[in-house]
């Protein structure tokens, strides 16, 4: 079976950055949600579609747990794609679908399922939320 080219490592690959605070990641507030198991979903996608993935403390909305920040390629960011926060990041399915966003594309490149579009969130405004612990 023929292998299917990925995209380089570099700075031309859309980014995930996968919250793992006070709140994402807690099994006592999320005790359905398989946290280490959508980590894993996420780093073979990752590895297998060419993006970038890294976990943080705490990003901030922590009522709207988990939360995960897509960042843009390169050619998202020429076509005006901007990071996105998608919240409520709890299930398999979510997961799934920003998997395939980010596969094909991402912000600025391709159009998100509308059924994560009913997931994105604000950014925090106040940087001094992002730092909560």
């Amino acid at each position: 079976m023929p292998s299917t080219p990925r995209t380089p490592l570099t700075g031309s690959a859309c980014s995930l950055v996968v919250c793992r605070g006070c709140c994402c990641g807690n099994a006592r507030k999320h005790p359905g949600t398989d946290h280490e198991g959508q980590l894993e979903l996420l780093r073979a996608a990752a590895s297998e579609h060419g993006f970038r993935i890294r976990t943080t403390d705490c990003l901030g909305p922590c009522d709207q747990a988990n939360v995960i920040v897509v960042g843009p390629s390169a050619a998202g960011r020429r076509a005006g794609g901007r990071p996105t926060w998608v919240g409520f990041a709890t299930d398999d399915d979510s997961t799934d679908e920003v998997v395939r966003w980010v596969a094909a594309g991402g912000p600025g490149v391709a159009e998100p399922p509308v059924t994560l579009e009913l997931q994105f969130i604000e950014a925090p405004k106040d940087p001094r939320v992002r730092s909560r612990r």
